[in-house]
Order: C-alpha cells, then sequence, then structure tokens
C-alpha cells in the first residue's frame, strides 16, 4: 500500500501535472528553456542530497531499528512541502524550488527504507511476486488519481470549480494546485496501513558491536566494513553494477520520450495520454512479470524485459505519429514495472536481513545516479549526428552491457553468502 500512496507524487508531481505548472506559473516572465534549466536543477540537488545521505541512515536504521521512523520521517517531509505547492502562484519560482526540493528528498528518502524491509518481509519464493505485485499497486494508486487530477484541470466544471474566461489568476490556477494538495492527502493516508500492519524488523548487531553506542558512528563504522568486505558480496555489487547501467537505459527512455515526441509533433495531449496508458498496462503487466518469475526464474524475466527496452528503442527509430508513440507506450507499460520489481527482489535476496537498510542505501545511489549518462550520451549523438533518431538507438547499449554483466551475477552464490552474514550476527539486546 505504500507503493500505491507514493506513486502518486511520482505521477501527479514529478511527471505530468507539476513540471507544466513548474514552467507555466511558477516560472511565469523567464523564458521555458529557463524554467525548464530550473527544474532540471532542483531535480539534481535533491537526487545528491539522497545519494549522499541514505547509506548513511540506512546503517543508522538498521543499527537501531528504526526503519519505520524513518519512513514516516520523510513521509512527513514529502507531504508537508507537496501540500504546500498549493500556495504557489504566477511567479513563486524560487518558493516552487524549494518545495519541490523537499517533496522528492520526501518520498525518495522514504523509498530507501521502505524497500530496505522486503527481505523481512517476503519468505522463500516469495520476493519477486511481492515486489511486482508492490509495482502494480503503485501503478493502479498513481493512475487513479492521475486520472482524477487531469479530469478535474481539464473539465473544473464538472466537479463545481471556477471555470471559463474571465477567471484571476488564483481561480485559473485553482484545479492545479487541488491537485498537488490531493497528492499530499492520498499519500498521507495510504501509509497509515503499513504503520498499523508492518512490524518494525528488530536490530541485530555485527560480532563486535555493542548496543548503547552512538547510531551515527557505528553507521559509519559499518559503512566502512561494508566497503572493505564488498568482495564478501560479490554477487550483490555485480547485480548493482548491472543494475545502474541498464536503468541508466531505462531512465533515459522516461526522460526523454516525452521531449523526442514533443520534437515529432506530436500532440500535448496524446503524450498525457500515453503517460496514463503507461501507468494502467503496468499493472496487470508488473503482476505477469511476478508469475513469469516463478516459473522461469528472476534473471531470466529480467534478461525478458531488457530485450524488449531494445525492441522498443528500434521500434522509436521508426516512430512517425501519435498512434506509433501509443503503441511504444504500451511496450514500456508491459516492461517497466516487472523489470524495476525483478531488479529490486534479485538485490533484495542476495543481501544480509540485518543490513538492508544499508544495502538499499547503496541500491538508492545507484538508482539515483542511473539516468546521469544516458542523457548525455544521448545529448551526445544528436550533437554528432543531428538527429534525435539515432540517439535512440544509442540507448540500445545500456541494455546490452547491462545484460552482460548480469549474466554473470551467481544468485545462489549470492543468497548463501547474505545467510552466512545473517548467521554471523547476533540479536539486539
Amino acid at each position: 500500500m505504500y507503493d500505491w500512496a507514493a506513486s502518486a507524487m511520482q505521477t501527479t508531481v514529478m511527471v505530468a501535472v507539476f513540471p507544466i505548472y513548474f514552467v507555466k506559473v511558477a516560472g511565469a516572465g523567464l523564458a521555458e528553456s529557463g524554467a525548464t534549466q530550473r527544474l532540471a536543477t532542483v531535480n539534481t540537488i535533491a537526487l545528491v542530497v539522497i545519494a549522499l545521505a541514505s547509506p548513511v541512515l540506512g546503517a543508522v536504521s538498521d543499527y537501531g531499528g528504526n526503519k519505520k521512523r524513518f519512513i514516516a520521517g520523510f513521509m512527513l517531509i514529502g507531504t508537508a512541502a507537496v501540500a504546500g505547492l498549493f500556495f504557489v502562484h504566477t511567479g513563486d519560482l524560487t518558493l516552487a524550488s524549494w518545495l519541490f526540493v523537499l517533496a522528492l528528498i520526501g518520498v525518495a528518502g522514504s523509498f530507501v527504507f521502505y524497500e530496505a524491509l522486503l527481505p523481512h518481509l517476503a519468505r522463500g519464493g516469495e520476493i519477486d511476486r511481492i515486489s511486482t505485485a508492490g509495482y502494480a499497486l503503485g501503478y493502479i494508486g498513481g493512475g487513479l488519481l492521475l486520472a482524477l487530477n487531469l479530469a478535474w484541470i481539464q473539465k473544473p466544471a464538472w466537479f463545481g470549480l471556477p471555470a471559463g474566461p474571465g477567471l484571476d489568476e488564483a481561480a485559473r490556477t485553482l484545479p492545479a494546485r487541488l491537485a498537488f494538495l490531493s497528492v499530499a492527502v492520498w499519500w498521507l493516508v495510504f501509509s497509515i496501513p503499513l504503520f498499523r500492519r508492518v512490524p518494525e524488523p528488530p536490530a541485530r548487531l555485527e560480532p563486535d558491536e555493542q548496543r548503547g553506542q552512538s547510531p551515527v558512528r557505528m553507521a559509519f563504522v559499518r559503512l566502512g566494513e561494508t566497503f572493505r568486505e564488498l568482495r564478501g558480496y560479490r554477487q550483490a555489487f555485480l547485480m548493482l553494477l548491472a543494475f545502474l547501467i541498464y536503468n541508466d537505459g531505462i531512465q533515459t527512455i522516461i526522460k526523454m520520450a516525452t521531449a523526442y515526441g514533443t520534437e515529432l509533433g506530436i500532440d500535448q495531449s496524446a503524450l498525457i495520454g500515453a503517460i496514463l496508458l503507461v501507468q494502467f498496462v503496468g499493472i496487470p503487466c508488473s503482476f505477469l512479470f511476478g508469475m513469469l518469475a516463478g516459473r522461469i526464474g528472476a534473471k531470466r524475466a529480467l534478461f525478458l524485459g531488457l530485450l524488449a527496452y531494445t525492441a522498443i528503442s528500434i521500434l522509436g527509430f521508426y516512430m512517425k505519429t501519435a498512434a506509433h508513440f501509443y503503441v511504444l507506450a504500451g511496450l514500456v507499460g508491459m516492461v517497466q514495472g516487472g523489470t524495476q520489481a525483478l531488479s529490486r527482489s534479485l538485490f533484495a535476496s542476495m543481501i544480509p536481513q540485518h543490513k538492508s537498510g544499508e544495502f538499499f542505501g547503496f541500491f538508492s545511489v545507484f538508482e539515483k545516479f542511473a539516468g546521469i549518462f544516458g542523457p548525455l550520451i544521448f545529448a551526445g549523438t544528436i550533437a554528432a549526428t543531428g538527429s534525435s533518431r539515432n540517439a535512440i538507438l544509442s540507448v540500445i547499449g545500456f541494455f546490452a552491457v547491462g545484460a552482460a554483466i548480469l549474466a554473470f551475477v551467481d544468485l545462489e552464490a549470492g543468497r548463501r553468502e547474505a545467510a552466512a552474514a545473517d548467521a554471523a550476527a547476533r540479536p539486539a539486546a
């Protein structure tokens, strides 16, 4: 249910509504390129903050046994910031920027500790099914609220909101600002089941640790040990490296798809419709990926997802019309949730449970930095060839290299390494 709750922030605020509001309303008076540049900058600031803080805070939560408190703290930061977007009006670029940074930190930070619960909750062969089910519920929750938000933004009179010509600025922007407020309420309310029903994993200590020491100091000690012991978790590290590379390709497609479609002259309403299509196609297909992983193994299912992304890149090279864009959106919806969910569950199965917060802190670092090199290569290919179509093909390299590294990951060896580390740990007093 936390996937359901927080995905509304990702669909409405991160992807569909707020970026347009940021450029058209908060950034009014600036050239569109200036507002877009500011939006990219605040995204980067939030990314760097979470990437630097995640491993340390993850280790603190492992030592202290307080993952749910960290989820609650970051969730409250995020919901308060998103609710604050209701008060952003024309020209409030600084306020919008700071609130957006806090909202991104809130959602990304909470997911570090939320995902760290996964290896504690799933037993045996359940981990792939539970992870993919989480993504599927995220698609449902985020998609439902986004559809409702878009309905009252495009047809405000249906919902008793001000409509028609001659409205003042506050009335004209009210539907979008109510959308932000609805995300905060949705995120907060649907987080309650996690806090009421999911148990806090017990803290476990390393053989050389004692209860009562400074959590922050012990966090840095643990991080230093993990860096030195990475060879002992070789399979988990290989999985992280493969994920960094192929997820760079996935994130490039996500980030550049609408810009590429706009360049080809596809209407904005068609682009937004395609975003909704991805959400709702992703619901059954995420469940199906979990079932497929149960039949052929998560690693093979992940290979199929990367092969599908390669095909999407090739088809994108030939795309010309809105109909083509909808077809590609449907294909992305079929594999996007499944590949990311299986990446999460594969990694979770190869890490020590008592260090899950710390390891998912590292996972967050790799996840946040995935997507840096892809757009750079995308832009470089355009500069070198003068063609966005050639840039679409350049993304295939990320899927090929990531799959090649993934092929060397020995899942059983990784699970044995994690089990041995857990056996050596002891319950905290």
